[in-house]
This record gives structure tokens, sequence and C-alpha cells, in this order.
């Protein structure tokens, strides 16, 4: 865990300067914070705040998920969407304890009790904390469905009984796939 949080620390360092930029982007193409926070269902159910880079416009109605070709999404967010740059503030929550680099992604709060409603043994993901990446993003990318959401929680599964350092290994290289390919990306 402490090599994880040294990780995090110097990740921030390193790419401090470019989240300063993709900041300053953000706030020029469209009105708002640049970070958008969503109560997030993480390590043992507990909710916890998440950050990530505003990809939508600032009030615009929708699903609490990203649709395919989501109107909501501005051009600089579809870009950052698909390199996965939004992603980088939750380095943030990797410091606070809240998430790891690697795990199950965090559901938004509805998302997470509507799954629990519906799909069996969904809390059982929230056995291990949360990752910014994770053996279902890089197989399947995102998805809100219900369906979709039962064959997430299985790649969760198998992540979740098989954890070890050459599965993190494995997920690291597919991630940096999946940023050079844009795989999954909403």
């Amino acid at each position: 865990a402490h090599l994880f949080i040294l990780l995090a620390m110097l990740g921030l360092v390193l790419i401090a300067p470019v989240m300063a930029l993709v900041a300053l982007a953000i706030r020029i193409e469209s009105p708002g914070a640049p970070i958008f926070r969503q109560k997030r269902v993480g390590y043992r159910g507990r909710t916890f705040t998440c950050y990530k880079f505003r990809t939508m416009r600032v009030g615009a109605a929708g699903p609490s998920y990203t649709l395919d070709r989501d109107p909501r999404v501005t051009r600089l967010g579809a870009v950052l969407r698909k390199w996965r740059i939004d992603e980088l503030p939750q380095i943030l929550n990797i410091l606070k304890g809240e998430m790891s680099w690697i795990g199950p992604r965090p559901e938004a709060v509805p998302l997470a009790r509507s799954y629990q409603k519906t799909i069996p043994f969904y809390a059982y993901r929230h056995l291990v904390r949360p990752g910014i990446t994770g053996w279902a993003a890089v197989h399947q990318g995102n998805v809100a469905l219900t369906e979709a959401a039962r064959e997430k929680l299985e790649f969760d599964f198998y992540y979740i009984r098989n954890f070890s350092a050459w599965l993190d290994f494995l997920i690291t290289l597919m991630t940096i796939r999946t940023i050079v390919t844009g795989f999954g990306s909403k």
C-alpha cells in the first residue's frame, strides 16, 4: 500500500503541469469548474467523492451514466475521455486511500444501488479498493446497462479471485494498450 501511495505522489508531481493545462483548457472551452466530483461506492461499500476532469457541459440533463455519442460531452471532453486523461485527478483519491491504481472501477451511487438490487452478489466487488483501471475496464470499457454490468461483475470477480502482482502487471500493459487505442471510451 505504501508503494502505491509513493507512486501516486510521484505521479502527481510529474503530471501536475499537464493537469494544470488540462484544467485551463476545460475552463476556456466551457463554463464551470474543471474538476467533476461525483459520489461513488468504494471499498467496503463506503461512499467517497471521486475526482475527474469535467468532460460534459455543466447543467446538461441526462442519465447518471454516459451514452454512446453523448451530446453532453464537449469536444475537449471527447479527447480527454478517449485518452483517459479525465481520470488523472483520481490520483488524489489514491492519496486519500479511497482508491488504488488497479481494481474494480467505482460506480456512481445511484448505479451501484440499482445494480445491488438487481444483480446477485454485486456488493462483493467492494471487498477490494476500486481502481483507476481494472480487469473489467481493459476488457469491456465503460458500461451502464444492467446486462453489461453483470458481465463486468464477472471480470471484477475474476480479478478479486486471482489478485496478484502478475495480473496487475498484465492490467497495466492492457491499460496502456487501451489508452493508445481509445478502446471502450464514450
